[in-house]
């Protein structure tokens, strides 16, 4: 599913605008987005958890030269899904 479809079956089951929905899927973007950047967590009882996570710098490979390179740490955002809906989808 893209965005455009999220936005209309968005649109279609809370009886807004189109237009309305895009801002409003673009409103929870940006929230999340600055929450994790503040290395705020997003938890939706049920439905699951946005968090940022610590990745330690690690030594690699170039799978093109064979080479052996050091990748640096970083943080990635990451999704834990709640116990809902792990069982909506079973």
């Amino acid at each position: 599913m893209t965005k455009s479809d999220f936005v209309d079956k968005l649109a279609a089951k809370a009886g807004m605008s189109k237009k309305d929905a895009a801002g409003v899927v673009d409103a929870f973007v940006e929230v999340v987005t600055d929450s994790l950047k503040k290395g705020e967590d997003v938890q939706f009882t049920g439905f699951g958890k946005f968090y940022v996570q610590n990745r330690e710098a690690r030594d690699g490979i170039n799978p093109q030269t064979k080479a052996k390179i050091k990748i640096p740490a970083s943080k990635v955002p990451k999704f834990s899904a709640g116990l809902a809906l792990k069982s909506a989808v079973k």
